[in-house]
């Protein structure tokens, strides 16, 4: 263990006080996702139902309220802006599942699977076009312009990482760059816009931006090390989607880069999609596990943890501070 990180020797950490800290926010945030969400078309709201109410942490827009309670910031406007933020992310996983063939988001069937891969997309660009018409309709441009380069820098992530999909040669660093993008930099936004709106100073702007995106970070490492724990409690999507779809994950980049030749030739084939049956998985979860590739990238997701929880040190101690620093524990603690 690095000596700038932490130990986790603590209680089980929770999200019980950053839902505490945000009930009352989320109930407004609610209110908006289920008015926007609405339309003529009742396909629409059916199939943006569907995932809403699918039992999401709803962990994004429950950032921008924590981080504006951790300013002070006693106005309303960072509800609409919640409500854009879990907009952007309940389309891009729309998006997702279509691009990635998925059968179960949450545990329950994906969108693309009851309604069809059109319609799962085109539900998806609504959701957007909402997130768009929040943005603007809160009127800064300054959060408007966090909130679109963030969209912008997802859709690159995820190009990234298709064309990172079956190319066994992909690196370490490479990966971090593609969830950078993906996951983390919707973090970093949702974080980094509750310190606009009550127009604090640029170093707690850039606090709280660090925060989000290291959150992220975490969250994406210990989501890519579920996939393959056997131990896992519950893992809402069916296990051994990344290893059946190609992922170049950092479980996989670890326990190809330590494997022996015959070990490695295992690897690429099942990133080729030429080993992908269930035995073939329980085989890569046992490399995985020889390899501690599991242990390595959760020692990473601490790593990325406790950055999160510096980035927020220079705010005083107070509920908000604490719930922030327990939501960054749960994410590398999580096992779903």
């Amino acid at each position: 263990m690095t000596a700038d990180v932490v130990p986790f020797t603590r209680k089980q950490p929770t999200l019980d006080p950053m839902l505490a800290l945000t009930a009352s926010g989320m109930n407004a945030v609610n209110t908006v996702i289920l008015e926007r969400m609405q339309s003529d078309i009742p396909l629409i709201p059916r199939l943006a139902g569907h995932l809403i109410a699918g039992g999401g942490k709803r962990l994004r827009p429950m950032l921008t309220l924590a981080g504006a309670a951790l300013v002070g910031y006693e106005g309303t406007r960072h509800h609409k802006l919640a409500a854009a933020v879990e907009f952007i992310h309940t389309a891009t996983l729309l998006h997702d599942d279509v691009v990635d063939g998925s059968e179960l988001r949450r545990g329950k069937a994906a969108a693309n699977i009851i309604f069809g891969n059109p319609a799962t997309v085109l539900v998806g660009d609504f959701l957007f076009s909402r997130a768009f018409e929040l943005m603007t309709e809160d009127g800064s441009l300054r959060v408007l312009k966090i909130l679109s380069h963030a969209s912008a820098v997802i859709a690159e992530g995820e190009v990234s990482q298709l064309t990172a999909q079956r190319q066994i040669e992909t690196s370490e660093e490479r990966y971090l760059h593609i969830i950078g993008a993906k996951t983390a930099a919707l973090f970093a936004a949702a974080s980094q816009i509750s310190a606009v709106v009550a127009e604090c100073s640029d170093e707690h702007e850039r606090a709280l931006e660090d925060y989000g995106r290291n959150l992220g970070v975490a969250f994406q490492l210990v989501d890519d090390a579920i996939d393959y724990d056997s131990s896992a409690a519950e893992m809402g999507k069916d296990q051994g989607d990344d290893f059946r779809e190609g992922k170049m994950t950092l479980p996989v980049i670890l326990a190809h880069a330590r494997g022996n030749e015959e070990e490695r030739k295992f690897w690429k084939d099942a990133v080729m999609g030429h080993r992908s049956d269930a035995s073939d998985f329980d085989e890569a979860v046992r490399l995985i596990e020889k390899h501690h590739a599991l242990e390595d990238t959760r020692e990473k997701a601490r790593h990325f943890a406790q950055r999160a929880i510096d980035a927020i040190s220079i705010f005083p101690d107070s509920k908000a501070r604490a719930a922030m620093t327990e939501a960054a524990h749960f994410a590398v603690a999580r096992g779903y």
